[in-house]
């Protein structure tokens, strides 16, 4: 190992049960570097993350830290080690003061008591160190996003690290908070720090990186000298992918417009103007962050919008609740299929059915008829289970999304919202909720897929419409429809 380089991962290769991550990926950081990692969503960056801060273990390679081999790396012994992680979700106590976070596992004590006076002075230290006006009195709950993230960054200084890894850490920044962070990471930098700094915003690369590497599918494509890129190199190394091998799917007449929002504002999505028609697949692309589940959520009923209007079939409707959503025939399989759309400790026979009594005259369950119709949407998607006794737990993931579409089928609905229909599934899954969505646009139905997955968007979309900062940024029909397109949109290098 080069004296100077302080971090370097060898031969990298990770897997997660049926799911290939990284596979020999080389990776290496100098002291006093921003080194920027660029990819798409789900190249592999979090695993990244992980495998560097001791989340979790390479299955093969070796990781160096300052020329030394690192073993059976620890989040702890990142830490202690000198390896900061700053997620991109805030991690402290939010009641606490910023002194009390900064310190918390690492006091200073005057022999068996706590100093607080010397951890003040140390605060407020670091602090003027980063030109920070926030005080160590502050309670951190009460700062805004930018200052938070601050406080995390002096949270690593009291621990001496040597490396930072920053995570997306400016998704939900102001233009003032991005400036303020970008001065003290080139601070910290000049002062020997070494800087992981992963981003979707190529503006940010070339404000702050020293080096870039793409990644792609778990492989390292690219590093250059930031200088010897362009915008364009980067989306196409970002890319790399030939669309004719996707899956590509039949194309049906679309009808008249049958679901509408106008202006729709609120649950930190501004001025949405969309509309689907029969037997439509609108796509809805963006980075993580930009806003894609907000407006489901929004529009589903899940959260309350400030402003603007939906309309169902020309009529204006309220959808203040998912009850309301559900009674004008829309459904919303969620991204997150265990949590929010499956009772996992129970059976077929409950979950299949659940959503429908929202729609049934009687108040009463008809066990006999649940079993019944359970059956039927069994059989009628293929799903792989023993019988509808089984816990939906006990599936694998693409049967249990199955079961989730069951719910929905047997609601009758007319309008089905995607968000993410087969993250984490094996490509045999893929392909069958591939057809099942394409047997709903067959039957007149209208399909708004969210999809971090580029080629399901281009393969899969009639439309699509491109997210940014919690709007909608670019409209694209199928001719123009590119993974190129859409990243160019959804990154805006011209536009925040």
């Amino acid at each position: 190992m080069s004296e100077d380089l302080i971090l370097e991962m060898k031969g990298i290769s990770k897997s997660y049960p049926g799911v290939k991550v990284f596979e020999d990926f080389d990776f290496d950081l100098r002291r006093g570097e921003v080194h920027c990692i660029c990819g798409e969503n789900g190249a592999g960056k979090s695993t990244l993350i992980k495998m560097l801060s001791g989340a979790h273990l390479p299955d093969k390679g070796a990781i160096y830290f300052n020329g030394a081999s690192v073993h059976d790396l620890t989040p702890r012994s990142a830490m202690m080690m000198g390896i900061q992680t700053i997620y991109q979700e805030h991690n402290f106590f939010p009641l606490l003061t910023v002194v009390e976070n900064l310190f918390a596992g690492s006091e200073i004590n005057n022999g068996l008591i706590i100093s607080k006076p010397k951890m003040v002075a140390k605060a407020q230290e670091i602090l003027d160190y980063l030109h920070s006006d926030i005080s160590p009195h502050d309670v951190v709950g009460k700062l805004g996003s930018g200052a938070q993230k601050i406080v995390e960054i002096a949270k690593a200084l009291v621990q001496d690290s040597r490396v930072i890894i920053l995570d997306e850490p400016t998704a939900s920044f102001s233009q003032t908070e991005i400036d303020h962070l970008f001065e003290v990471i080139k601070r910290l930098v000049s002062n020997g720090m070494s800087v992981i700094y992963i981003s979707h915003h190529l503006e940010e690369v070339f404000v702050l990186a020293d080096r870039v590497t793409v990644i792609r599918d778990g492989r390292k494509v690219s590093t250059a000298p930031v200088g010897s890129v362009t915008e364009q190199s980067l989306i196409r190394d970002m890319v790399g992918r030939d669309v004719s091998l996707f899956y590509q799917r039949a194309h049906f007449p679309i009808g008249e417009v049958v679901f509408e929002a106008r202006k729709l504002t609120g649950n930190g999505v501004i001025d949405i103007c969309l509309d689907l028609r029969k037997g439509e697949l609108l796509g809805v692309a963006g980075m993580v962050g930009s806003g894609r589940t907000e407006l489901a959520d929004l529009l589903f009923g899940a959260r309350r919008a400030v402003g603007g209007e939906i309309l169902i079939g020309g009529k204006k409707v309220a959808l203040k609740t998912p009850l309301a959503a559900i009674r004008h025939r829309l459904c919303y399989i969620t991204e997150d299929r265990q949590a929010s759309g499956l009772f996992l400790k129970h059976p077929l026979s409950m979950n299949i059915p659940i959503v429908s009594y929202v729609r049934t005259r009687t108040p009463f369950a008809l066990p006999s008829t649940d079993v019944r119709e359970s059956e039927r949407y069994v059989k009628t998607l293929g799903i792989m289970t023993p019988g509808v006794f089984q816990i939906a737990m006990l599936l694998s993931g693409g049967n249990q999304q199955k079961v989730v579409l069951a719910k929905w089928f047997m609601t009758n609905a007319e309008i089905f919202i995607f968000d993410e229909p087969t993250r984490g599934i094996d490509v045999g899954a893929k392909e069958e909720i591939y057809k099942i969505m394409i047997g709903l646009l067959e039957q007149g139905r209208s399909i708004i897929m969210i999809s971090s997955d580029m080629p399901e968007l281009i393969a899969m979309s009639d439309r699509v419409v491109v997210m940014r900062g919690g709007k909608i940024v670019a409209r694209i029909d199928k001719e123009g429809i590119s993974e190129e397109a859409i990243l160019k949109h959804a990154i805006g290098s011209d536009q925040r």
